[in-house]
């Protein structure tokens, strides 16, 4: 199966309604994506996230670049094959990973030298490099290494980012296209070294908080041609209704045929905005890493299972869910395995999370088709605001 996008119904607000085709697999749009950062959703089986429903999940370039290292992963099949995951992957440029080594790296024209987090050991992440990785790991939608900045950062910082991200979309570009000659957007065969011929890359826009400047960037990367667009830079410490702006803005200067994927972003209450925003696929390490740390998302809000309160209570986290976690255990019996430090604990609570941020993004797909999404955004923020019982 090849990489193919359709809109199957844009609401009012913006939303849309699509399909989302990959070499390993559709899925419906718009989609979250579990975070499986090394290969893994943390403590999750690939069957466990099958039966959830996963249609696409995000994999970490930098962490496996490292950590076994994509050759290995080329040559155990590419990682579809090396995770045991038949669905699709998104591989991000480890690009944000990087940035965020802060005096562990040095960005110029070139790229960005870094040194491991694990042994200090010396290395350069170019565009040609990010894309050379990415091949080798065979993701269905790989991205093209940009410059990520912080927040809050002044206009000559983002315009100078911006300006660089475009130089290594060109390159990112030009390297793809010396592995594909007959100018298709995925690679030509196998024998390119690729796990994945039918692999993409998409474009990530950049120009911080400034509305003109994200214009200005994102029409120079649409002039690239990618299958795809990402919106890169946001989340990272500004109020949400400017994410939503900027989001909203950006999505708005994007073609309308390609699919648009906001980073790093979805707290349950905010998800619908970001759809409404036109955007089609996102993703958040929030449902696991705060699972982790005792935090349970319900239709009423987050409940912190380690509670005393909790150690007592028969009931089950979250009535009305239907994961198999609320059918089965109590909030007294999460509480304790939370407090003992028990492994079967952050299972169970990634389970439900990642239950529950499927399920919201469910319901806005069933209330976009039924023109219904602003009646059922409203609702959902009202549940979540009232806090749980």
């Amino acid at each position: 199966m090849s990489f193919r996008f359709e809109v199957l119904k844009t609401d009012p607000s913006g939303a849309r309604l699509g399909r989302l085709s990959t070499p390993h697999g559709t899925i419906e749009t718009p989609a979250f994506m579990p975070v499986g950062t090394a290969g893994t959703v943390k403590a999750m089986t690939q069957q466990a996230l099958e039966e959830l429903g996963v249609g696409i999940l995000l994999a970490n370039t930098y962490h496996l670049f490292l950590r076994p290292g994509h050759e290995l992963i080329r040559k155990m099949g590419g990682l579809h094959r090396f995770m045991s995951w038949p669905g699709g992957i998104l591989t991000d440029s480890g690009g944000f990973q990087v940035f965020s080594l802060a005096d562990l790296r040095k960005v110029s024209d070139e790229g960005v030298r870094f040194r491991s987090h694990l042994d200090g050991s010396e290395h350069m992440l170019t565009p040609e490099k990010a894309i050379e990785v990415q091949t080798a790991l065979g993701s269905d939608i790989g991205m093209v290494l940009d410059e990520c900045i912080e927040y809050p950062a002044s206009r000559e910082r983002a315009r100078a980012a911006g300006d660089r991200t475009i130089d290594w979309a060109r390159r990112s570009r030009r390297a793809l296209d010396a592995v594909r000659p007959d100018g298709s957007d995925s690679i030509a065969t196998p024998d390119d070294g690729a796990c994945n011929p039918g692999q993409v890359f998409f474009a990530i826009v950049q120009g911080g908080t400034y509305q003109d400047l994200r214009r200005e960037n994102a029409g120079r990367l649409v002039e690239l041609d990618f299958p795809g667009y990402a919106v890169g830079g946001l989340a990272v410490g500004e109020p949400h209704e400017l994410t939503c702006e900027i989001a909203g803005e950006t999505a708005a200067c994007l073609p309308p045929d390609r699919p648009r994927y906001l980073m790093g972003v979805g707290k349950p209450e905010q998800i619908a905005s970001y759809v409404r925003c036109g955007i089609d696929m996102m993703d958040c390490v929030l449902p696991t890493r705060n699972a982790r740390n005792g935090c349970l998302y319900t239709r009423r809000g987050p409940l912190h299972i380690k509670n005393a309160r909790f150690a007592t209570d028969a009931r089950p986290v979250d009535a009305s869910c239907g994961c198999m976690v609320c059918r089965r255990y109590s909030r007294a019996y999460l509480c304790h395995l939370f407090r003992s430090n028990e492994i079967l604990g952050a299972i169970l609570n990634t389970h439900h999370n990642l239950y529950f941020f499927l399920d919201i993004m469910r319901s806005i797909r069933e209330a976009i088709a039924s023109g219904n999404l602003a009646g059922f955004s409203s609702e959902l923020q009202a549940r979540l605001e009232s806090g749980p019982e």
